[in-house]
């Protein structure tokens, strides 16, 4: 089985709502998609395609190749169908592999159990032809296999990602809750933020979206900050069409701005850990990082986006000072973010009022699993913001 040059369907999977983000990604890349819908899109190509995917996509959770459909209407007709497969040509016998699944049937109760009997026949297979056991285990650090059952209709995968690719692998130190970086380049790419003015981060936590606004600005992938990826371990591996494709994303990266990214916090600990985060990105240069209050951030004379992400009372905070800490947000965008596009990303509508803006967009995002909103709001010019010099 030659996965990593026959043609077949992929699917890029995402979290919700990032679905148009993730399109615009991938048809940047060249790809041409074949479907789109909530959760992903569809494409055709081989397991070498998946390659620049894996490395490109900030927005991607995994790149799933697929291997076979067919009808399960139970455990056993799935391990039967599964046993058909040349799992020799693809995983070596002194490996290891793990199996995810999404399971839907009524007669599986738990997908630990899917799991199982997908483990059970991949096993049994390479045991059949080359009698020897390989490895498996919970751990996605190696060849990935994943399983789509729903109702009686399965599909088995490649997961050629592994490791989800939503982290982006800078993050060493996450600080308190962070929000995930496929969906912090998410937000920006929403803000249509033209990678050429400046990108202000007030209240910024553990620096992701400065960091990724830097990584945008200086077009510097992903894939730059990994060396590990599910299709490493499938027999028939090329490492010259991963390394080609890794000196290409150093060759297109650039190092430095004609603009500021500023990102402030009033926590000292929280400016440290988004240092030490930008760091390990390779963008701690870009990046003017302050220890203060929001409403101290001194903004760039100019243009650009100013983006909080500021707490909304699911996990931290207390809501009577979150409200007033709202009303600040809404002040200082109006007083000192003149000429700025602002956005706030919150997950709680009632403090969104308190903000005292109309809105004059609202997109919605989840974070996890929490319906959250990116609000817009177009803040007029007016006085210069930063300190003027006495004459």
């Amino acid at each position: 089985m030659q996965v990593f040059h026959t043609k077949s369907k992929i699917i890029i999977t995402c979290n919700k709502r990032l679905s148009p983000f993730l399109q615009q990604e991938v048809e940047a890349l060249g790809y041409t998609i074949v479907r789109s819908f909530s959760t992903g899109v569809e494409l055709e190509g081989t397991v070498n395609d998946c390659i620049p995917l894996n490395l490109n996509l900030r927005c991607a959770s995994q790149v799933l190749y697929s291997i076979k459909v067919f009808e399960a209407e139970n455990p056993a007709r799935l391990y039967k169908e599964l046993l058909e497969i040349e799992w020799e040509s693809l995983i070596d016998f002194s490996g290891y592999f793990s199996v995810t699944s999404n399971v839907d049937n009524e007669t599986i109760t738990t997908p630990l159990f899917a799991n199982l009997k997908v483990k059970d026949a991949i096993v049994d297979r390479i045991k059949e032809k080359k009698g020897i056991r390989p490895n498996s285990g919970s751990d996605s650090n190696k060849a990935v296999i994943h399983l789509y059952w729903k109702e009686n209709t399965a599909e088995v995968f490649i997961d050629t990602a592994g490791e989800t690719l939503a982290k982006h692998g800078y993050r060493k130190i996450p600080g308190k809750a962070p929000m995930l970086e496929a969906l912090a380049t998410a937000t920006i790419m929403a803000t249509g933020w033209d990678k050429k003015s400046h990108f202000v981060a007030p209240m910024c936590g553990s620096g992701t979206l400065a960091i990724e606004a830097a990584l945008l600005a200086t077009n510097k992938s992903p894939g730059l900050f990994r060396m590990n990826y599910s299709f490493m371990h499938f027999i028939g591996y090329d490492e010259e069409v991963f390394f080609a494709e890794r000196r290409k994303l150093k060759d297109q990266a650039t190092k430095e701005i004609d603009f500021k990214i500023v990102a402030t916090d009033i926590s000292e600990d929280a400016v440290q850990i988004s240092r030490n985060n930008a760091k390990t990105a390779g963008v701690d240069h870009l990046i003017e990082f302050d220890v203060c209050d929001f409403a101290d951030t001194i903004v760039p004379i100019g243009n650009g986006v100013v983006m909080f992400n500021p707490e909304y009372g699911e996990r931290l905070g207390v809501h009577s000072k979150l409200e007033e800490t709202y009303k600040r947000i809404g002040d200082f965008m109006k007083k000192e973010c003149k000429g700025y596009r602002g956005y706030i990303f919150t997950g709680n509508p009632d403090l969104a009022k308190k903000i005292g803006l109309r809105a004059s967009r609202r997109m919605e995002f989840y974070n996890g699993k929490l319906d959250c909103r990116l609000l817009e709001y177009e803040l007029y010019d007016g006085s210069k913001r930063e300190p003027k010099i006495a004459e």
